[in-house]
C-alpha cells in the first residue's frame, strides 16, 4: 500500500537573468529578466511564435540557454514537473493508460521498480480525472480530452513544487477544461508553482492573476488585469511580425547586472517591460537584428 504523500514544499522560485533562448543560435527568448514566485499561478500567453513553449522548456532544462539563465533556487530537477503539448505525445506508441500515468512516479521509485506497491496511487490520480476504467486502454484510442486526463493524472503523481503546463486546454470540451481547471486551482491553494502556456485571453482573465505577455522578449509581466490591455497585445503582435527569422543572437544594449535583474514580487506599475522593438525604425540604436524561431 501506497504511503500518503507528503505536504508539498512551498512551491519554489523561478528567476531568468538576462536569458536568451533559441536554435541554432536564432533566438527565440530574448533577453528576459524576472521572477516567477514561489506559490504564484502565472499564464504565459503571446502571439504564435512568441517563444512560450521555449521558454517552458528552458525552465526545464531542455533547452540550454544562448545567453543568460535561468535560476531555480533550492529545486531539484524531480520538483519540476512538465506537462506537454498533446501534439508532441507519440500516441501510436503501444502503452496503456495505466502505465502512462503511472510514469508519473519514476523519479520517485525508479523507472524499473515494480509498480505493485504504488497501484493505489495510480488509481487514486485517475480517479480524480475521471478516467477510473481506462487503466488498460491504449492511449492510442483516447480521445483529446482523455488523453489530457491522462496527462494531468501523471502530473499529479510527480507531486512537484512547481508545474508547467504547456497549452493544457487546447482542443477539448468546455466539461473538461473546467474540471482540469479545479486541479490547477487546488495545486495553487496548496501552494505549489504553476505555470501556464495559454491562447484564450478570457479563461486567463478569469482564473490566472499573473500573467507574463511574450513577444520573444517581455512585452509586460505583472497583475493580469494589467497585462492584458489591448495596446499591450497590439505591441506583442507588432514585435514578433517583425522579427527576422535568420537573425542571430544580439547582446543587450547593456549589459545585465544579475545582481540588479533578480525581481521581487512583480509591480506591474514598473514592470511593464520594454523589449526590443524589432521594426527598422527602432534600429537605430542597435547594431544587431534578432532571430526567429517558431
Amino acid at each position: 500500500m501506497t504511503a500518503p504523500l507528503k505536504p508539498p514544499a512551498p512551491g519554489g522560485a523561478l528567476s531568468f537573468r538576462g536569458l536568451t533562448l533559441g536554435y541554432a543560435r536564432h533566438p527565440a527568448v530574448h533577453h528576459l529578466d524576472g521572477t516567477i514566485l514561489p506559490g504564484s499561478l502565472t499564464a504565459v500567453i503571446g502571439p504564435n511564435g512568441a517563444g512560450k513553449s521555449t521558454l517552458l522548456k528552458g525552465i526545464m532544462g531542455e533547452i540550454a540557454p544562448l545567453e543568460g539563465e535561468v535560476a531555480r533556487a533550492g529545486l531539484a530537477r524531480q520538483d519540476i514537473a512538465y506537462l506537454p503539448q498533446a501534439a508532441e505525445i507519440d500516441r501510436a506508441f503501444p502503452i496503456g493508460v495505466f502505465d502512462l500515468v503511472a510514469m508519473g512516479l519514476w523519479r520517485r521509485v525508479g523507472p524499473w521498480r515494480a509498480l505493485k506497491p504504488h497501484r493505489a496511487a495510480v488509481a487514486a490520480a485517475l480517479a480524480a480525472v475521471g478516467l477510473t476504467g481506462f487503466e488498460r486502454r491504449p492511449i492510442g484510442t483516447l480521445s483529446g480530452g482523455q488523453l489530457r486526463r491522462a496527462l494531468f493524472a501523471r502530473v499529479l503523481l510527480q507531486d512537484a513544487r512547481v508545474i508547467l503546463l504547456d497549452e493544457p486546454f487546447a482542443a477539448i470540451d468546455a466539461r473538461t477544461t473546467d474540471e482540469l481547471l479545479g486541479l490547477v486551482h487546488g495545486w495553487h491553494a496548496e501552494g505549489r508553482t504553476v505555470v501556464a502556456v495559454l491562447h484564450d485571453l478570457d479563461q486567463v482573465a478569469r482564473h490566472f492573476p499573473s500573467t507574463l505577455l511574450l513577444a520573444r522578449g517581455a512585452v509586460a509581466w505583472g497583475a493580469t488585469h494589467e497585462v492584458l490591455t489591448a495596446d499591450n497585445l497590439r505591441r506583442a503582435r507588432r514585435l514578433c511580425e517583425a522579427w527576422d527569422e535568420d537573425a542571430p543572437v544580439c547582446r543587450a544594449a547593456a549589459k545585465h547586472d544579475h545582481q540588479s535583474h533578480d525581481h521581487p514580487p512583480h509591480d506591474p506599475a514598473n514592470h511593464d517591460q520594454q523589449p526590443h522593438d524589432h521594426g527598422p525604425r527602432d534600429h537605430a540604436h542597435h547594431d544587431h537584428t534578432h532571430g526567429h524561431a517558431a
